[in-house]
């Protein structure tokens, strides 16, 4: 089964909110890509706990090879995705609660850039760990939701080149 998991936290008060990027894409992308033989989730536990949602859907080192997690990089300027395999949580603790259910971290994530960028297009991250929460949590900006809407096409393409032409691929393209 080719699986697709957008992180975010469940609830209205959340749904617009940069830390909801992943469940954001994955719905868009899933509208796009509903022919396709691949199940879409957006787990409904907070971002905390991910790996609960995630886990029972990967029984198979198989699953674990068609498995993609889409979200939210605070490390990336909006606008842009990083697709990588095989790497820490960075941090970032949805993610980490994946690694930590599944005992791996071998598998595909499409980071979705959530900063503003400098001119030279470097994220401009907040600083401290309070601002970064501020940030994470506070909600998209409605320019800044049209740019992850537009993204969400890119991010299609990304899974369904991951899906017919492997990760090395998708990465070369898209990376």
């Amino acid at each position: 089964m080719k699986l697709v998991a957008g992180l975010g936290n469940p609830g209205k008060e959340y749904e617009n909110t940069r830390h909801n990027t992943g469940r954001i894409v994955v719905g868009l992308v899933e509208k796009k890509l509903e022919d396709q033989k691949i199940k879409f989730i957006t787990p409904d536990n907070f971002m905390n706990n991910s790996g609960k949602a995630v886990a029972p859907l990967v029984k198979t080192k198989k699953d674990l090879e068609n498995l993609v997690v889409v979200y939210d990089d605070i490390d990336l300027p909006l606008g842009k995705i990083k697709i990588s395999f095989n790497r820490s949580a960075g941090g970032h603790n949805g993610l980490g609660s994946i690694i930590k259910a599944l005992k791996s971290q071998e598998f595909l994530r499409i980071r979705v850039g959530i900063s503003p960028a400098t001119p030279k297009g470097v994220a401009k991250k907040p600083k401290g760990e309070k601002a970064v929460i501020n940030f994470i949590l506070g909600e998209f900006k409605k320019s800044e939701l049209e740019t992850i809407k537009k993204l969400s096409k890119k991010v299609s393409e990304a899974i369904e080149t991951i899906f017919a032409e492997g990760k090395d691929k998708a990465m070369s393209l898209y990376n």
